[in-house]
Formats: structure tokens, C-alpha cells, sequence
């Protein structure tokens, strides 16, 4: 009988390695290559301490002379005070006010709002000597009702505006808009202002008669005695151009109502108008009551804090030139991480190791990218604590911000230097000269941040088009200065505020990145080793 022995089975077939594994070889390679080379560590290390350097010597030479905090300012300086949120906040209004016990109403008719803008030079304080008639869009008058009248307290507002119609606003952020409209003395508007346990709500009326709800909402903690009564501010407005005018408002009220108990009769209070507080005011505030008439001048603003008009700063401000040095070295990294190879010929024994010549290039920018974000996470987490011990000795007056930007900041500096350096590892693929990766690399990715502020100037448009279509825009994740439709100011470069929001600067950065790595990979294959 015969025996027949099947054919033998290639060996490439039981040697070869899935798609998967040869992936994971690849990364692991890699990362080997990459730890085994000192010189590469040694540069990480510098540029995370030359980021935590440079930001010390930035913020350590900048002597504001503001407070260090809300109440800790010394004499002479002004006081930016905080809201119940922490955030900085202005709080100026003139207020004509009486206790209320427990819960209650106040009813008042607007008969007239006009205002006054300052027209004198900007270098000098605002008088009323130097004005001319107009409105400030945002400014306000109307009940407000807070559990004291110290700045930065809690509050709740029914209001009528220069341009903005009726709003009930409470707690400085809080806005919930009514109707449009502007108020004059041929079209009066009723406003009224109810507390009900720690629940306050806000009503408007045309006669007096039939009331709209305009918003609501609960002040928590809210003691048994308030104060309630009419108020009347007005912000710095920009109407006239980029340099803003302190404004003033007065109201008369009249058909005042009030329901509920009452230790007290009513007392006229200026609220944050002295020379120790920040915002810049229009004159002193000023009650007059005649008869059923209350006439009521006022300037300032009950908003969030600005950081030009409040002197302030953040730490993270501190941070971008050593961010932009920390640049340079991982650029110099990334594009020697694959140059090096091709310049000792070590590329050949890489991609007949691993034939799949994206797999390779993948697993560089993966090793790259996790060791870039590893010291930008780092070294930001050291700098900013940092910066901020070196600005408030020297006196600065620090914005507030939250956990959340904090987070924002750290890990948007992870993400700028991870994304920067597998921008820099492509371009070393498709030059494949150390020299011309590196200028290529510096000119796309840190000259924008230079050209920017430093030659072309913050105010120029061409600045501000570099902030929102070249690299740079991914900057904007280190923006931590509030902005608020809430508060009528140039949010513009100039004045601090990145042109682009946070994540989609950072998403310019990904599509330049993105562009050069799929035009890497498409070389790569299509080139010799």
C-alpha cells in the first residue's frame, strides 16, 4: 500500500505575525531606540526645566504693583473683589436700600434712564466736566436685592439697560434676558423684585398691571434679613473706539411699593466708588428723593471683572515663552528621533524589521508624542504654581480661575508640545536632513508665536490672522482670562484674549500635524529606504 505525505507547509506562513503584533513590536522597538539614546532624555529634561526657568524669570519681572487678593490689598491699591464663585468681579452701583425681614416685594416705575459718556483725556481720572449725552449699552438700573452690601456678594437684579431691554441677572455671570426694548419717558416700564423663602423673581410690566415673569432663581444661604432697593450703574463703554470711556446713568423711579417687614427707613449708599477700588467711575453717586420721585445717579458695573480695567494677570501668561523655548529643543528631538537614521543608514534595518512602512512611522509618532506630552504635563504643573508664587511677591493682583482651566492649561501644554513634536517627527521623514527638519520645523511651528505679539504687535490684523489660521492658534489653550457677554469689551488680542477658542486652536495645530504625517506616510512608501 502506499503512503502519500501531504505537502509540506511554508514557513513563512507560521512565522509571519499579525497585523497587531507586528504593530506592538514596533512601538516597543521604538521606545527602546528612543530611551537608549541619552542624549534625547537629556534634552527632554532641559526642556522641561528651561520652560519652568523661563516662566520663574517672566513672572518674577513683572512688578504690577495691584493687590496680592481680594482683601489683602494695601494702601493705595485698588480692590478687585471676588463672587460668590471666586471669579473677579465688579461691584459699583449706587443703592437706595432698606432692610427686608423674611419675604417681600418691591414694585418701582422707571419714568426716565439717560446717561452721560466721558469725552476728556484718557490719561487723566473721569470727571463730569468732559462729557457728552449717551447711554451705555450695558448700563443698568432697576432692584436689586443681596444679603449685603459688601463687594462681591450675592445678588439678584431685575433691571432695565441702555440697549440690552429688560434683564433679571443674579451672582455676576447669571442672565436671564426679557424683553427688547429701550427704556424712555414716553414708554415707562414697572419692575418688580419678590423673595419667597431663598427663591428670588424677577417680574417687568408695561401698566403696571399684568406682569411677565422675567427669570428667577435661588440664592442659597440667604439669611433672614436682606437688603432691598433701587440701584443704578453704568460700565466703561467702547461706542467711541478701542479705548473705553468711564459712563454715568441716572434713573427716576416713582409708584415705589413695598410689602413685607422692615427694621429700618431708607438709606442712599455708593457701592464700590471710592479711590481704593479698581473700576474706573464716571463722578460720585447720588440719590435724591422728592416726593413719590427717587432719582438715582450711578457708575461702575455689577459684571464680571475684565483683566485691562482690573490690572490683573494669570500665571499662565507667565508660561508662553518657556513653552515656545521648551519648542525648540522637542523639535530638535522629534526630527532626530528619524534623520538620525537615515543618516547612519539604520533605516534599512528598521523597515526590513517591520516591512509595513506606516506601522513604523505610526509607532515613532506614538513614542514621540507620549514623551512630549509626559514633560509638557510636567513641567507646566511646576511652572504655574511657580509663576504664581513670583507674581503675587512682586505684588501682582493673579485672576482667579477655576480647577477646570487649570486642568485646561496643563494638559493643553501636554498636548501643544505632543502635537508640535509628531509635526517635527514628519518632517524629518520627508527631508530626511536633520538641519532642514529643524528650520522647517521652527518655522511652522514656533515663528508664528514669535511674529505675533513680539514683531508685528498684538493689535495688528495680521497678528491676530496668525492666532487663528498658523500654529499659533493652539496658544489660545493657555487663555485664561474671562470673557462675558455680559460685559461690553474688545475681547481682542490687544487686550489678552486669543482670537480662537481653546480646543479649536488646538484643532489648527492637529490639521497641521495631520497634513504632514499623511504626506510623510505617502514618501515614505513611495520612496527608497
Amino acid at each position: 500500500m502506499r503512503v502519500t505525505s501531504s505537502p509540506a507547509r511554508q514557513p513563512a506562513n507560521r512565522t509571519r505575525r499579525p497585523a497587531h503584533g507586528a504593530a506592538t513590536a514596533a512601538l516597543r522597538a521604538e521606545w527602546v531606540k528612543f530611551r537608549t539614546v541619552r542624549g534625547w532624555l537629556i534634552g527632554l529634561v532641559l526642556a522641561g526645566l528651561l520652560c519652568v526657568g523661563f516662566t520663574f524669570v517672566v513672572a518674577n519681572g513683572h512688578h504690577q504693583g495691584i493687590c496680592t487678593g481680594a482683601g489683602n490689598c494695601t494702601a493705595g491699591h485698588p480692590f478687585v473683589p471676588n463672587g460668590p464663585g471666586g471669579e473677579a468681579v465688579a461691584d459699583s452701583y449706587q443703592y437706595y436700600t432698606q432692610p427686608l425681614i423674611g419675604d417681600g416685594t418691591l414694585t418701582a416705575r422707571i419714568g426716565s434712564l439717560t446717561g452721560v459718556i466721558y469725552t476728556g483725556p484718557a490719561n487723566q481720572a473721569p470727571s463730569t466736566a468732559h462729557t457728552r449725552a449717551g447711554l451705555a449699552g450695558w448700563a443698568k438700573v432697576g432692584i436689586l436685592l443681596t444679603p449685603s452690601t459688601r463687594q462681591g456678594s450675592a445678588y439678584a437684579a431685575i433691571c432695565a439697560t441702555g440697549s440690552h431691554g429688560i434683564q433679571f441677572q443674579h451672582n455676576y455671570t447669571r442672565d436671564q434676558p426679557g424683553r427688547s426694548g429701550t427704556q424712555t419717558s414716553s414708554s415707562p416700564r414697572w419692575l418688580r423684585l419678590t423673595r419667597t423663602a431663598e427663591t428670588i423673581t424677577g417680574y417687568d410690566s408695561d401698566n403696571g398691571t399684568t406682569w411677565r415673569q422675567i427669570g428667577t432663581t435661588r440664592l442659597a444661604g440667604l439669611p433672614a434679613t436682606v437688603d432691598i432697593g433701587l440701584f443704578a450703574t453704568s460700565p466703561v463703554t467702547y461706542q467711541d473706539g478701542a479705548t473705553g470711556a468711564a459712563t454715568q446713568a441716572t434713573a427716576t423711579f416713582n409708584d415705589l411699593t413695598f410689602t413685607g417687614r422692615t427694621a429700618s427707613g431708607w438709606t442712599a449708599r455708593s457701592i464700590g466708588m471710592s479711590p481704593r477700588d479698581y473700576y474706573p467711575t464716571l463722578g460720585a453717586g447720588s440719590t435724591h428723593r422728592s416726593g413719590a420721585n427717587v432719582t438715582i445717579t450711578g457708575s461702575g458695573d455689577i459684571a464680571p471683572a475684565v483683566a485691562t480695567l482690573a490690572g490683573g494677570s494669570t500665571a499662565s501668561e507667565s508660561l508662553l515663552f518657556g513653552i515656545v523655548v521648551a519648542l525648540v529643543v522637542v523639535i530638535v528631538i522629534a526630527t532626530g528621533f528619524i534623520t538620525g537614521e537615515y543618516r547612519r543608514g539604520l533605516i534599512r534595518t528598521t523597515l526590513a524589521a517591520t516591512p509595513q512602512r506606516g506601522v513604523v512611522l505610526a509607532a515613532k509618532a506614538l513614542v514621540i508624542a507620549a514623551v512630549a506630552f509626559t514633560v509638557g504635563v510636567v513641567a507646566t504643573a511646576l511652572a504655574i504654581p511657580l509663576g504664581h508664587h513670583a507674581l503675587t511677591t512682586n505684588g501682582n493682583y493673579i485672576f482667579p480661575t477655576s480647577t477646570t482651566t487649570q486642568v485646561r492649561v496643563t494638559v493643553g501644554a501636554g498636548l501643544v508640545l505632543a502635537l508640535t513634536a509628531v509635526g517635527a517627527l514628519a518632517l524629518g521623514a520627508i527631508l530626511r536632513r536633520a538641519a532642514g527638519a529643524v528650520t522647517a520645523g521652527i518655522i511652522v511651528y514656533v515663528l508664528p508665536n514669535l511674529l505675533g505679539p513680539g514683531v508685528l504687535g498684538p493689535g495688528a490684523p495680521a497678528a491676530t490672522w496668525l492666532y487663528r489660521a498658523s500654529p499659533a492658534a493652539a496658544f489660545s489653550v493657555f487663555g485664561a482670562l474671562p470673557r462675558s457677554a455680559l460685559v461690553s469689551y474688545p475681547f481682542t488680542l490687544a487686550n489678552g484674549y486669543y482670537p480662537i477658542g481653546s480646543w479649536a486652536g488646538l484643532a489648527v495645530l492637529a490639521a497641521y500635524t495631520a497634513a504632514a504625517l499623511a504626506l510623510a506616510t505617502y514618501l515614505l512608501h513611495r520612496r527608497d529606504a
